[in-house]
Parts: structure tokens; C-alpha cells; sequence
């Protein structure tokens, strides 16, 4: 793995802060699906290394067709993420019902591009080809073979 920007493998703080970035500028990013991808990737590998813990289940905020659903919660450091439950989390982990409002992650004033740089490091080359092939430009018209066929 590549260091992080001050030559040493970075910290579940400075990862947390990077996933905490990446996860807020998702939300109000025009595609958001690398961002999101990312953050769940980066979150997973520190749930598999024992950095960070799946606390419980929380009832979504923003369910999908009204359906009741619940998300993971992931701590990793100071930070509290959710990411989607896999069926084995409903049978090992505990409810922990309704979302609390008041709760807010720290702030942090890393930039998207560091955090980015950290996170795609830290989960590996998969991060980059996953962004490459999501930020290919979609023109059906054009037919299939228009981008890969200019040289």
C-alpha cells in the first residue's frame, strides 16, 4: 500500500475523516455512485482488519418506497457510518431502532481529493478502475465501439 501523505500507512483516524469526507460529498454530488462505492469499500476492508466495528442496525432515514429498512452502523475511530446490511448482519447484529438526530460526526477539513487519494490507496487498484469505468461517458447513440475505437 502507498503511504499517506506524511510517509507512514495512515491511521483509522485519518481514514475515518476520509471516509467521513468522501460519505458528505456524496450527498450532494450530481453522481454519486464512485463516492459511495468507495466509502463502503474502505469501510468494509476496516470492518475485515478489525479497525473498525458494525455496532447494530438502525431504521433508514430515507427508506426506499416507504419500505421500513434498516442499515448497518460502522464505527471506525470518532466516526459512525452506515452502510447496507448483508443477511448474515440480520441475524448477528442488534437493532438499535430509531436513528438519533442529535448525533453529529466531528468535523474535519480534509479536502475530497486527499481523502480520495487515501481511500482508493487504502482499499487498491480496484478503486481506480472501478472510477474509470464509472466515469466513462454514456451516449447510446453514439453505439458502443465510438470511445474505444478512437485512437
Amino acid at each position: 500500500m502507498e503511504r499517506s501523505h506524511h510517509g507512514k500507512e495512515p491511521t483509522i483516524s485519518e481514514l475515518s475523516q476520509a471516509v467521513f469526507v468522501v460519505n458528505r460529498h456524496a450527498k450532494a454530488a450530481p453522481d454519486p455512485k464512485f463516492l459511495y462505492w468507495l466509502k463502503k469499500k474502505a469501510l468494509e476492508k476496516l470492518i475485515f482488519e478489525k479497525k473498525a466495528q458494525k455496532e447494530g442496525l438502525h431504521f433508514s432515514r430515507n427508506p426506499k418506497f416507504s419500505q421500513q429498512q434498516s442499515d448497518v452502523l460502522v464505527r471506525a475511530g470518532d466516526y459512525f457510518f452506515h452502510i447496507p446490511p448483508s443477511k448474515e448482519d440480520f441475524k448477528t447484529l442488534p437493532h438499535l431502532g430509531e436513528l438519533s438526530q442529535t448525533y453529529r460526526n466531528p468535523k474535519t477539513n480534509m479536502s475530497l481529493s486527499l481523502a480520495k487519494k487515501l481511500l482508493q490507496n487504502y482499499v487498491g487498484k480496484e478503486a481506480f478502475t472501478q472510477e474509470h469505468q464509472m466515469k466513462k461517458p454514456q451516449f447510446p447513440w453514439l453505439g458502443k465501439n465510438y470511445f474505444s475505437s478512437k485512437k
